[in-house]
């Protein structure tokens, strides 16, 4: 896999995001202004596209993730993984010391098994239960991965 981080939203994280959040879940709010003000990471197979997430500044050394996206064929092979990492290593090399995320509940497991905690703060997305999580980030390099600009 190959992972490109971009300043701006791109055509390929759209396509993602509109592919897994409109389509099959059904959001109708997807895009929003946080979209402006974030840092967002795609993964490659190859030239083709597959899965996503955006990362942001939220307050002082705290960053937050949100909207990871897999394409369907592609889940189950660790690329939500390989994706959150990406966004720790990339959060933490602009100086975070902590990242927290509003997660669908139902994958609140699957943030569990990277090392994030429950903040205990539910509430309601478009009609799905979600939750806030965070994970303090230590100074530790992460993997490495291909990067462009």
């Amino acid at each position: 896999m190959r992972y490109k981080v971009s300043e701006a939203i791109s055509e390929d994280a759209k396509s993602i995001r509109t592919a897994v959040f409109v389509e099959e879940q059904g959001f109708h709010n997807e895009f929003d202004q946080t979209d402006d003000v974030s840092l967002h990471i795609v993964a490659y197979d190859g030239n083709k596209p597959v899965g996503v997430c955006r990362i942001f500044p939220d307050r002082g050394k705290t960053w937050t993730l949100g909207r990871l996206a897999v394409l369907k064929p592609y889940r189950g092979q660790h690329l939500g993984a390989n994706l959150v990492t990406k966004a720790e290593e990339t959060t933490r090399s602009r100086g975070a010391d902590r990242i927290t995320l509003h997660a669908q509940e139902r994958v609140a497991g699957f943030y569990r098994s990277l090392g994030y905690r429950d903040m205990g703060i539910h509430d309601q997305d478009e009609g799905c239960p979600h939750m806030w999580m965070e994970k303090p980030l230590t100074n530790n390099a992460g993997s490495e991965s291909e990067d462009e600009a």
